[in-house]
């Protein structure tokens, strides 16, 4: 089994860890503009990211030789009878993260890829890290992880200010009369044939065809009113005439879940609870890896079937061969399960290294989402000048936090006796 024994390793982990669970969202937001069922894309990202839990535990959790006291993937999969505690605790971590993925899906359209991405990660840092600290027996410096928190908390305020100050930047485009016109009839053209197609799944690939098709004849300028109304009508969860109550309670829902998830993983392979028996080694990273991903896996299908045929937020019905069927995004979530699975995996390999406090610094993740956010979707585009002060203001404290968790981070001890 391979470990990692360093610090500079762990850093590395971490490191890479933030780009890959910073760029997964942005793909799977990506798809819901298009106009792609959300039920469709996250059971398609759920496949793949349990896939690459299994050939993570495989490779390197099979690497070298069975220590009494660390055992390779497969041994320890025979000693369920003695670690089933700690693997139901992982399992937890696992439904947590999965609700709470599920969650952040639906609260994109409404709040917007990057504010989304800032309140979930510091609700996990403020919550989960502070969890993190005690349950690893404070090996993180506090004196350098309580004040990166603090910096975690200063993006949050900024973040809110970046949304605010866009919100009244895209209101003054809409303002318009003429947009606010076109809105509203484009709205309700949409609308009507959004029922029409409710009432017939058969025809949900049809419509969205005919939905892009028309939105290619002329695509407006990113940032721009016209912009913002072909975003709206093309979107596959609508957004307007809904309150922004609904949006900000998901996105809430989703950062407690955030904050839950880690601190189940720190528990389940190290035992501060006590559940193991006397002489019971730990479950090693691989295997709590394996069982966290498989309870993701389980509830994001569970909760997606039951939203294929009672859909949320007035979206329209589906059905399994429908969602088989679809084969129009389907990649690109692969890719993005892909990449989440890797990106926890190493979140996970380094925190055992160098403390799962240290490793929530991947919650930095905002600072990676805001990038593809502005790259791929144009968000923030001729937006005033100070919403693009306080956008780099946030994102400078982001890189700060970063840092400042980084340089936080022990070493953990591990025995390696035979």
């Amino acid at each position: 089994m391979y470990l990692v024994e360093s610090k500079s390793g762990a850093i590395g982990c971490m490191l890479v860890a933030l780009v890959f669970l910073g760029t997964w969202p942005a793909f799977l937001a990506q798809l819901e503009r298009r106009g792609r069922l959300p039920q469709h894309t996250y059971l398609d990202y759920s496949l793949t990211n349990f896939l690459t839990a299994i050939l993570i535990a495989l490779t390197l959790g099979q690497i070298g030789d069975t220590k009494p006291n660390m055992p390779n993937f497969i041994t320890q999969l025979s000693q369920f009878e003695k670690n089933w505690a700690c693997v139901l605790i992982a399992m937890a971590g696992g439904v947590f993260l999965g609700l709470g993925n599920l969650a952040t899906q639906y609260a994109w359209p409404f709040v917007g890829l990057s504010v989304t991405e800032v309140i979930t990660s510091s609700l996990a840092v403020v919550l989960g890290t502070s969890m993190n600290y005690f349950l690893d027996d404070k090996i993180n410096r506090a004196e350098i992880l309580f004040p990166g928190v603090g910096c975690f908390l200063i993006a949050v305020f900024l973040g809110s200010a970046v949304h605010s100050s866009n919100a009244a930047d895209n209101a003054a485009k809409l303002s318009d009369t003429d947009a606010q016109e076109t809105f509203l009839k484009e709205s309700l053209y949409h609308q009507f044939t959004r029922n029409v197609v409710a009432s017939n799944a058969q025809e949900t690939d049809q419509h969205k065809d005919m939905e892009r098709a028309n939105s290619e004849e002329g695509k407006a300028r990113a940032g721009s009113a016209q912009h913002l109304i072909e975003l709206e009508n093309n979107r596959s969860i609508k957004v307007f005439g809904k309150s922004v109550w609904l949006g900000l309670s998901i996105t809430f829902f989703a950062g407690a879940c955030y904050a839950l998830f880690s601190p189940a993983f720190n528990l389940a392979t190290n035992d501060q609870w006590h559940v193991l028996g006397p002489g019971v080694p730990n479950l090693v990273v691989y295997a709590a890896f394996f069982y966290f991903s498989l309870s993701f896996f389980a509830v994001a299908t569970l909760i997606n079937i039951i939203f294929l045929y009672r859909p949320v937020l007035k979206l329209p019905r589906s059905s399994i061969m429908s969602y088989l069927r679809d084969w129009d995004g389907r990649w690109l979530a692969f890719l993005a399960g892909l990449l989440c699975g890797l990106g926890n995996g190493l979140q996970f390999v380094g925190g055992q290294a160098a403390g799962y406090a240290a490793a929530d610094c991947v919650q930095a993740l905002p600072l990676v989402s805001t990038f593809w956010g502005v790259v791929l979707f144009g968000e923030y585009w001729r937006s005033s000048r100070r919403t693009y002060a306080l956008l780099v203001s946030m994102l400078v404290m982001f890189v700060v936090a970063v840092g400042v968790l980084i340089a936080s981070s022990g070493q953990r001890r591990v025995s390696y006796s035979q």
